[in-house]
């Protein structure tokens, strides 16, 4: 048996486009969707990625700044002790100079002759005061300074009559300079 379509072909063909476009249209709509939420699911990861990483780059600068805060204490701290130990080692080189110094001195005095009332030595200087029983005495006392290899620069600053319980003496003061143990040291060897 033979079939005729009654319906116009032409109408029935343009339903047929017409529900092709809608269902493309709908699925071309779903395809945009699942897209925007995958890019928005990714950027929110990796904005969560992001906020990780800054969270923790800032309990790692405050754990730093810890650790550079103890640094700094510790400098401080190592400066004190280094500022302790120079003053400990300069203590320690200069301890012998006071016996150096009055041992040489004890060498140069001219023995019943020359006596002192006061030696004030300073980093570089010495000065002495004394008595002597006549101006000879003081010249060979001074004499014996300029030869010792611990001092340099002799001169004599004053030189007075003085009466002392009856006995005429001569007052003096002398200043001096250091010289460098070294070269003292150089000095006593030659």
């Amino acid at each position: 048996m033979i079939r005729i379509n009654l319906l116009p072909y032409r109408q029935v063909r343009k339903q047929e486009n017409l529900r092709q476009q809608v269902s493309v249209f709908f699925l071309g709509l779903i395809l945009i969707a699942c897209g925007i939420y995958y890019a928005g699911s990714l950027l929110s990861r990796r904005q969560a990625v992001l906020e990780e990483n800054i969270q923790k780059g800032k309990t790692q600068l405050a754990e730093l700044k810890k650790i550079t805060q103890e640094i700094e204490e510790i400098k401080k701290k190592l400066a004190m002790v280094r500022k302790k130990t120079d003053i400990i080692h300069s203590l320690e080189k200069n301890r012998k100079e006071p016996v150096q110094l009055l041992d040489a001195l004890t060498g140069i005095v001219v023995p019943q002759r020359l006596w002192f009332t006061s030696l004030v030595t300073t980093d570089n200087a010495v000065a002495i005061s004394g008595y002597a029983v006549d101006q000879t005495t003081v010249a060979e006392f001074m004499k014996r300074l300029e030869n010792s290899p611990l001092f340099a620069s002799v001169q004599l600053k004053s030189i007075k009559h003085q009466d002392i319980r009856g006995v005429n003496l001569k007052g003096f003061d002398i200043s001096c300079q250091k010289a460098a143990l070294t070269q003292a040291d150089k000095g006593a060897s030659k």
